[in-house]
């Protein structure tokens, strides 16, 4: 199974792409999608969704891996990435691959066993299931191949709980 794994944002849209065959992990790519901070916000919207498009369609996953938005202190900031997540979110649904979310507690529960795992534990445990030379980067990138990971995990469970 084939996963993309997405950190929703405007400036910078983290992505991974991990094979699963259900007893281990491959990775496929990661980067990010960014867009510049001095463009109009419908330039920036447009370009998410093109180059999303295309990331979709070259890598064609079979399921997609949100992290939900979960708290914002500044709400500009938490609109302006709300209105890049419901672009991100079309993209994916337009292409008709399923998709599923997780909190940013659930997702750091997955890969380091601790719901409050730092940035560093998360990229180190990232690097470590993924078999990586180097931690990935940028923090946005990490963050999507741990989305994908996470729902790796999540269908090894149901694979073992449909067995029984």
């Amino acid at each position: 199974m084939r996963i993309f794994g997405i950190d929703p944002g405007l400036a910078r849209m983290g992505y991974g792409v991990i094979d699963f065959d259900g007893n281990s992990l491959r990775l496929v790519t990661y980067g990010c999608i960014e867009t510049p901070a001095h463009s109009p916000m419908p330039t920036r919207l447009i370009q998410i969704d093109t180059q999303l498009n295309q990331l979709l369609k070259e890598t064609a996953p079979d399921e997609a891996s949100f992290e939900e938005l979960f708290f914002y202190q500044n709400k500009t900031t938490g609109i302006s990435v709300a209105q890049a997540r419901g672009v991100e979110v079309t993209a994916v649904e337009r292409l008709a691959i399923p998709l599923y979310e997780y909190t940013p507690g659930q997702i750091k529960q997955a890969i380091t066993g601790y719901g409050r795992a730092t940035k560093i534990q998360m990229q180190n445990a990232v690097k470590m299931l993924l078999r990586m030379q180097e931690v990935p980067k940028p923090d946005d990138a990490a963050d999507g191949l741990a989305a994908a990971i996470t729902h790796a995990f999540g269908q090894r469970f149901k694979e073992q709980q449909r067995m029984r």
